[in-house]
């Protein structure tokens, strides 16, 4: 198969676990190579997610480095294949790359854990909300900017609406639910969809008060994206310039899972959340 010019977040995402198995058996790229019987072009380009992969090629290569773990190589092999256009490669010349790949990455997650100290999550948000927020940013954006902003986070949203809906835990900070993007009107109708979306049986709102006694988070947003195994998951950070950052090494990973464990014991229970927001709406 041909060389992939401009791998996605999940080729990349398998390269760099097969790199990490190699490492792990202890091997070089030329060992790599000589075991694999493909020269060491091939392991880099595998290892960069520039070359394609076959279920059969993955497998091979687990053993080759000695790796047991059943259920990581099953994960990995299903990872397989050339690019699946799904609804988001219809964004990739309008958006930025990572954004593109974030719907990938939503799209094939296992689950969800979010945490926001100043925006709804994006999940969760109303048109009329995220339109707001996309007028607002620095420098303007054009209105067909804007468009293909919004219509890309709607598709996004719709993980929690599909016949498998994807779990989704979120924690948002009482400063983000009294930020009035888009006047009264518009803030009262965000508070309301977030009400109706924390009913459903697969979404877990939880609110952490202005009086709660710790804040363990630096403030910055940042979505857990669960994979088939914990070694699959994925950190997204939202940076200053509107892009995204992912991160996936072990300790990275055990470090958010942390703060998310946090958090939560500082927030308030769904019920109590719940009522939060209604009486936020009832001050309004």
């Amino acid at each position: 198969m041909p060389p992939v010019s401009n791998p996605t977040l999940r080729q990349r995402r398998l390269g760099t676990e097969l790199r990490k198995l190699r490492e792990h058996a202890g091997f070089t790229v030329t060992q790599a190579a000589s075991h694999l019987g493909v020269n060491q072009g091939r392991v880099s380009m595998i290892e960069t997610g520039r070359s394609p992969l076959s279920a059969d090629r993955v497998r091979a290569m687990a053993s080759a480095y000695d790796c047991a773990d059943d259920v990581l190589i099953t994960a990995l092999a299903a990872m397989t294949g050339r690019r699946v256009r799904g609804w988001w490669e219809e964004y990739r010349e309008h958006l930025p790359a990572a954004l593109v790949d974030l719907a990938e990455l939503e799209h094939h997650a296992t689950a969800l854990r979010v945490a926001l100290a100043i925006h709804i999550p994006a999940l969760l948000q109303t048109t009329d909300h995220a339109r707001a927020l996309f007028r607002a940013v620095v420098p303007a954006m054009r209105q067909y900017e804007i468009e293909h902003r919004l219509t890309h986070r709607v598709k996004r949203q719709g993980i929690l609406h599909r016949d498998a809906p994807t779990p989704y835990s979120a924690i948002i900070h009482e400063s983000a639910l009294r930020m009035g993007f888009g006047g009264p009107a518009v803030a009262r109708g965000q508070l309301t969809h977030l009400l109706e979306m924390s009913e459903l049986p697969h979404v877990t709102l939880r609110v952490i008060p202005f009086g709660a006694e710790r804040y363990p988070s630096t403030g910055q947003s940042f979505d857990y994206v669960e994979g088939a195994v914990p070694q699959l998951d994925t950190v997204q950070l939202d940076t200053h310039h509107g892009g995204c950052g992912f991160l996936d090494a072990d300790a990275q990973l055990s470090k958010y899972r942390a703060v998310l464990d946090h958090m939560e014991s500082c927030a308030l229970d769904p019920a109590g959340s719940r009522d939060a927001i209604q009486n936020l709406i009832r001050e309004m």
